[in-house]
């Protein structure tokens, strides 16, 4: 077993028996203990109570975070004529038809959000099986297959998060930068938590929300009393 650093050790001794925190506790303890040589991301995972193999217990969406999440979003956008060129305007990173699906096939993903009109589908619908497993398939349910490319890309550009259950019922999101300030972060955790809890979905029986835990990019977890993720 590999032999801990210091600044490893050191935060795990300042986690110890903390546990069930508000989220303000949470945020400043993980705002503390931070000491890695590049700006952490805050993340946050969320053990739900759904079976996501059945489809009436997949829960996915998106929310815009009150105080975006640091991260600068390549976006690409697959859109022909008077759309491409609102694309490019609003901000796209790349833009393209057939090329853009080319270039994808060939290995070459050098974005981290994908957006597509609706008449682009059948081109993007080639691109499932590398798109899919990286969770950059546009998707209407998440405002990704639209008309209104303008909107969508300055939405991904300004602090978009989206997220979908995985196998073992858990949601992971980044949710901001541990150089936030603590008000801002707090922002962004009960966004991200009230966004998940409004996407419960109709299969979901029992309780919904089971646990929900923060940690930064390299630090330990701590998990918070739910009583206090709800939006205020």
């Amino acid at each position: 077993m590999a032999k801990l650093g210091k600044r490893s050790v050191a935060a795990r001794a300042a986690f110890e028996g903390k546990d069930n925190l508000s989220v303000e506790e949470a945020v400043k303890l993980i705002k503390s203990a931070a000491s890695a040589k590049f700006d952490e991301t805050l993340e946050i995972a969320m053990n739900l109570g759904v079976d996501p193999r059945h489809a009436d217990q997949m829960v996915r969406g998106v929310v815009r975070l009150p105080n975006g999440t640091g991260k600068t979003v390549r976006v690409a956008v697959f859109a022909r004529g008077a759309k491409a060129d609102e694309a490019k305007e609003a901000g796209a990173d790349i833009v393209g038809a057939e090329d853009l699906m080319e270039t994808i096939q060939s290995g070459k993903i050098e974005f981290d959000r994908c957006i597509a009109t609706p008449d682009m589908m059948p081109i993007v619908g080639r691109l499932g099986k590398i798109l899919g497993p990286r969770n950059l398939m546009p998707n209407p349910k998440v405002g990704t297959v639209t008309m209104d490319v303008k909107a969508a890309v300055e939405a991904a550009k300004g602090g978009e998060v989206q997220f979908k259950v995985e196998k073992a019922g858990v949601i992971h999101g980044g949710i901001g930068k541990v150089s936030f300030t603590e008000d801002k972060l707090a922002e962004n955790v009960r966004a991200f938590v009230d966004a998940v809890t409004k996407a419960k979905p109709a299969g979901a029986k029992g309780t919904y929300v089971k646990k929900v835990s923060l940690s930064s990019t390299m630090g330990p977890g701590v998990s918070l009393d739910l009583a206090t993720t709800a939006a205020q």
